[in-house]
């Protein structure tokens, strides 16, 4: 039987190697899409650098940007108690600081974790969440968003959503632009199936690494679940409140496709576990029922 530790082990090497795989795919990307619309690579640098700064500022000011969005309010002691307690006394086991806590005035069941690091970091949970779960389900919640903290998965997540930015900006500007006579550089059939890979590249890029970025953070909520369980002890706090939440069926108001991979369950209510395989890439989070499965054994 395989122990926590084997499975925060193998959760991140999967993770390093899909990270090595996205950090591949990017540079072979843009160098194919580059050589076949004919630009050099200052013009590129260029464009890298003014989208750079803004999905800078977009990372450093994430936190900020998502509770706008969500129109989340603080929390506070007198109003959440069991909340408020329960993030306090799971802070030691978790070595973290203690998160800004917040509140989403929404009858859904969900909660999230953003933040560049562990000194900035937030958590939110909607009140629908905190109405309808115990004190150890709750526990359960807090001690996985904690993980994501702890886990800098917060960060991990930020830098590859920017990363999936670029390499979609990149190839939608090149693709606007008109494409340029290579001949007097391209080398026979070498230049030529170089230059049809750069298109399907700019064509198909976007979506590539959308995916990759959606199987980055399946694998980082495995991990959270895992080391969630290590720091309350006790994983069927945990197992029970994501039976609760997979059974709530009431959608996010405030949540969009671009913040859904950030809540502990899919909070747009859009897929079922079983539609298969080539449909299941495109999901932000793992099955429910393989998460209880994983937890339970």
């Amino acid at each position: 039987m395989k122990t926590y530790y084997d499975l925060v082990s193998a959760n991140k090497t999967r993770s390093g190697m899909i990270i090595a795989v996205f950090i591949a795919f990017i540079t072979v990307a843009t160098y194919l899409i580059c050589f076949a619309l004919g630009f050099d690579f200052s013009a590129v640098g260029i464009a890298l650098i003014i989208s750079g700064a803004l999905s800078y500022v977009s990372f450093y000011y994430s936190d900020q940007i998502i509770l706008s969005i969500s129109g989340a309010i603080p929390a506070n002691k007198k109003d959440h108690f069991d909340y408020y307690t329960v993030a306090e006394n799971l802070c030691r086991p978790a070595k973290i600081p203690m998160p800004k806590l917040f509140v989403l005035n929404d009858s859904a069941m969900n909660a999230f974790a953003t933040g560049r690091d562990p000194e900035h970091a937030i958590v939110c949970a909607t009140t629908g969440l905190l109405k309808r779960l115990n004190r150890t389900e709750l526990e359960g919640v807090i001690a996985h968003e904690f993980s994501h903290i702890r886990n800098f998965d917060t960060r991990l997540m930020s830098i590859v959503t920017i990363l999936v930015g670029l390499i979609t900006l990149l190839a939608d500007i090149l693709l606007r632009t008109n494409i340029r006579n290579k001949s007097d550089k391209d080398n026979g059939n070498i230049g030529a199936i170089l230059m049809v890979a750069g298109i399907l590249m700019a064509l198909l890029s976007p979506l590539i690494a959308k995916i990759i970025q959606l199987a980055i953070s399946r694998r980082r909520e495995f991990l959270a679940d895992a080391t969630g369980a290590s720091i309350t002890k006790y994983p069927e706090g945990l197992a029970s409140a994501l039976e609760k939440l997979s059974n709530d069926k009431e959608p996010l108001e405030a949540a969009n496709k671009a913040t859904s991979h950030l809540y502990i369950v899919n909070p747009l209510k859009n897929h079922h576990d079983s539609i298969g395989w080539f449909a299941s890439l495109f999901n932000t989070h793992p099955p429910v029922v393989e998460r209880i499965k994983a937890l339970r054994s």
